[in-house]
């Protein structure tokens, strides 16, 4: 294992390829918790910082990271893939921690927790789901887009989105729904042998919760469950929404130690 930098100093895995990872660290008991960010989302965010700040007072190690195109790492955005991004959790994993794992998936961070859940499966302690959207490419995006946009797409390689969340609206490139229809996760059973915990928002408007339904039912575990939020929305930052994050962690450290 390399070594990582000290209590959440920024460091960077240099990978085979030359792309540089970059990420935060915290040392502590095992488990280690590892934070796996959404689409075009970073390590500075709310739960990522919030799980780290938690993971270090009860004295468990954390790992967070940016994939290729996404915060401090390098590489551009549209250059990405859904496989691209699990070869990089794999890699900072692999390199930056040892011993058991708790993987928190936000997101598309689900889908990629999903896709390294079993090469890591004799490291798990864990799975925690937090609004999850795995295969959003093909189910919640391919489906949306009317016939000008699909030419647009085949035509140009890349269209955008309108996002609440930017004013340019979310890039969305050919290669990565390509790429996205070879790493499909909820058309086969997973194998895991760890516990499950996903969260999800009744009032999510960007990944419906019977997303979170449908990876619970491909996730082959005996402890798993799914737990709804009446009023959240997909971000679930919310102060409330924070603390059942903490509550799910405590649950799931508690028992693994």
């Amino acid at each position: 294992m390399g070594r990582a930098p000290d209590e959440q100093q920024l460091g960077f895995r240099v990978r085979d390829d030359g792309a540089r990872i970059a990420y935060r660290y915290v040392r502590g008991h095992s488990p280690c918790v590892v934070f796996l960010g959404g689409f075009s989302s970073d390590m500075t965010g709310t739960k990522a910082s919030h799980i780290a700040a938690h993971c270090q007072a009860r004295g468990h190690a954390c790992l967070r990271f940016d994939y290729q195109g996404h915060g401090a790492s390098s590489g551009s955005f549209l250059d990405g893939t859904i496989g691209t991004w699990r070869d990089d959790a794999l890699d900072v994993i692999e390199h930056c921690t040892e011993g058991p794992l708790v993987l928190v998936g936000s997101s598309m961070g689900a889908w990629i927790m999903t896709l390294v859940a079993e090469p890591l499966a004799r490291r798990l302690a864990g799975l925690v789901g937090i609004a999850s959207a795995p295969d959003f490419t093909e189910d919640l995006i391919w489906p949306r887009l009317v016939p000008e946009l699909r030419e647009a797409l085949e035509r140009d390689g890349l269209i955008h989105l309108p996002s609440e969340y930017t004013e340019s609206g979310t890039p969305v490139t050919l290669g990565l729904i390509e790429d996205a229809r070879n790493h499909r996760v909820l058309d086969a059973r997973v194998r895991v042998d760890c516990a499950v915990r996903l969260l999800h928002g009744l009032e999510d408007r960007d990944v419906p919760w019977e997303q979170s339904l449908r990876l619970l039912q491909v996730l082959e575990a005996r402890d798993a469950s799914l737990e709804l939020v009446k009023d959240g929305d997909h971000r679930l930052s919310t102060p409330a929404d924070l603390a059942r994050i903490s509550r799910i962690l405590d649950e799931l450290l508690g028992s693994a130690a």
